[in-house]
């Protein structure tokens, strides 16, 4: 890896550590286990040799000489076989202490792991969630869902695992290697010293195998979006699907996604599992070289039976936690690699509030002075040079084919997208960019075509955000106004009743008048409807005109509309075309004009 790449993992890993910090208790138990678990292995290889050379006698017999190069070994003695003896009887209390220690390191190191990884999924995930709803709206319509919804699931748990493994096979492996080496080089330094030909080797195999890793859980990463938003589109448009036949189309556009994720899970798994027997092949060189070393006559004037066990033990204890630290890597390089994506997203600027200007409740004056707006990346304008005013109390409608700009003039009060070519917008004179920006949506609200529910009773979407705790009374009065009540009056559970994930268990009509009775229970002083009606029968439709009539008194107006019916009692009506105003005026002199205007009220009433 380059020095750049290498810096950009310690960075991220640093941060990563950060979210760890506040459990530097648990931290200290799990690796305060690690450090015995591995310790107890250590000692268990280390003991092999007194138990050897001790326990069978091998040591305790005199070795004398009778002529040089012959040695005589004396193994009648009754001292010998009673330390042999002594040595073998000790053994079994050695084994069953080493064993419990370990089990007691592992539940301690396990269970501390564990809980540090929960909590760093519950964190990371919070933390993410919480990101998203500070973001700007041109952010996440730029996003695909499934990545924003993958990065929230799938990339937190990439990294919780990634530190769980890390953690475990950095501390206990890495000091397990470390213990076998030290008893190695002590007990015979010349056979431990082919260990230093095989480690650079190994170290080099670890790090050209590291860098590919983390490329390609990058790329597993986008192919899991692609699962999920594709999933989330199918689900979403189920009805549609069935109702079209399009059950084999989704089926093979949900084949490709799949495929792609399969695909890059298996360029991983290749590279990892070439990476671990080459790993293991190289090792077993250093064995053989150790095996062979220990044959020269030398050697064999150094050793014991119980040194030359000792040292090959060590040897083979050491080849799992090698192969432990080469597999972990494949999931430390994808949890980095989920690292990288996540902090990119929390480093992603948050909406623009730089207003300090606070009210309690604005009048509701609201003017556009020659406003000219560009989306980002768009060469024409959304609107160009749009010029009204609204006073307290008044309605202005917008109307105008699709796409003209209607919907773009009510995202602008709200500063869901900033950033004028031209002009300003001004509520009651001041700037809109000078409120904070949760005191100028308190004072705004918005009920839109897409009409959002949550899983939840009807009475507590109504109640939704509401600032303080909203009565019964004051739900019911608010459903009233709204002419919801005539249905929810007839459920089984009134108010109660549950309305399904978005509402999906209510009728399209029964749903916006839901979101109007939230606006009207928010009580704000500026109200925006941006095709409030749409979904509505004619029925429906003139009940709803009779509860907005009631909200009209002291509060401003925003009505976006196709239905002309809906707004002829509007004080003042803009027509939109390609973002600018070709006409204005109310229902009647509009009528008079015999223009844009006139021909969609023909249009629309010509039978």
């Amino acid at each position: 890896m380059t020095n750049s790449s290498n810096q950009e993992v310690w960075t991220v890993f640093k941060r990563l550590m950060g979210y760890i910090k506040p459990l530097k208790v648990v931290f200290g138990f799990a690796v305060l286990g690690l450090c015995l678990y591995a310790a107890v292995d250590a000692t268990f290889i280390a003991v092999i040799k007194p138990f050897i050379d001790g326990g069978f006698g091998g040591q305790v017999s005199q070795v004398t000489s009778s002529s040089p190069g012959v040695a005589n070994i004396d193994l009648g003695t009754s001292e010998g076989f009673g330390a042999s003896n002594n040595v073998l009887m000790m053994a079994p209390i050695v084994v069953i202490v080493l064993f419990s220690l370990r089990g007691l390191a592992n539940f301690l190191s396990t269970y501390c792991i564990s809980f540090m990884s929960a909590r760093l999924i519950m964190d990371l995930r919070q933390d993410v969630f919480e990101h998203y709803l500070t973001l700007p709206v041109s952010y996440i319509d730029r996003e695909n869902s499934g990545n924003l919804i993958s990065r929230v699931t799938y990339d937190t748990e990439q990294i919780a695992r990634a530190t769980g493994s890390a953690l475990i096979s950095i501390i206990r492996d890495s000091i397990t290697v470390v213990g076998m080496l030290a008893i190695m080089f002590f007990y015979s330094w010349k056979l431990s010293l082919c260990i230093f030909v095989i480690g650079p080797i190994i170290g080099l195999i670890i790090s050209i195998v590291s860098k590919r890793f983390r490329k390609v859980s990058k790329r597993i990463q986008a192919a899991m979006g692609g699962v999920t938003a594709a999933t989330e589109q199918m689900i979403k448009g189920h009805k549609n699907v069935l109702a079209f036949g399009g059950q084999e189309t989704e089926s093979a556009r949900f084949a490709v996604v799949n495929e792609q994720n399969r695909y890059q899970n298996m360029k991983l798994a290749l590279a990892q599992s070439i990476s671990q027997p080459l790993v293991m092949v190289i090792g077993s060189f250093a064995l053989a070289f150790v095996l062979y070393a220990a044959s020269f006559e030398g050697m064999q004037e150094e050793l014991t039976a119980g040194t030359f066990a000792t040292i090959l033990g060590a040897m083979l204890a050491m080849l799992q936690p090698i192969k432990s630290l080469t597999r972990v890597n494949a999931e430390f390089q994808r949890g980095i690699a989920a690292c990288t994506t996540v902090f990119e997203l929390l480093d992603t600027k948050p909406e623009v509030d730089n207003g300090t200007y606070k009210v309690d409740r604005v009048k509701g004056e609201l003017s556009f002075n020659q406003v000219s707006f560009r989306y980002p990346n768009q060469e024409r304008l959304a609107l160009n040079k749009i010029d009204f005013s609204v006073k307290q109390g008044q309605t202005i409608a917008l109307v105008g084919r699709s796409g003209s700009g209607k919907s773009t003039i009510a995202s602008l009060i709200t500063r869901f997208y900033t950033g004028l070519e031209a002009g300003s917008i001004e509520l009651d004179g001041v700037n809109i960019d000078d409120y904070g920006l949760k005191n100028l949506r308190s004072q705004v609200a918005l009920v839109s075509q897409q009409v959002t529910l949550f899983n939840d009773s009807i009475g507590n979407n109504i109640a939704y955000a509401y600032p303080g705790e909203a009565t019964q009374e004051q739900i019911v009065e608010a459903a009233t106004l709204a002419h919801a009540m005539e249905f929810i009056e007839l459920l089984p559970e009134g108010l109660d009743t549950q309305v399904g994930e978005n509402g999906v268990l209510l009728s399209g009509g029964q749903r916006q008048r839901i979101a109007i009775a939230r606006a009207i229970l928010r009580n704000s002083p500026v109200l925006i409807l941006d095709e409030a009606t749409s979904a509505l029968d004619t029925e429906s439709e003139k009940a709803i005109q009779l509860g907005l009539d009631n909200l009209r008194h002291n509060r401003t107006s925003i009505v976006i509309a196709h239905r002309l019916s809906t707004i002829e009692s509007a004080d003042q009506i803009l027509v939109i075309d390609q973002g600018e105003v070709v006409e204005r005026g109310d229902h009647q002199s509009l009528l008079a004009q015999d223009g844009v205007y006139a021909n969609l009220y023909k249009m629309q009433f010509s039978s």
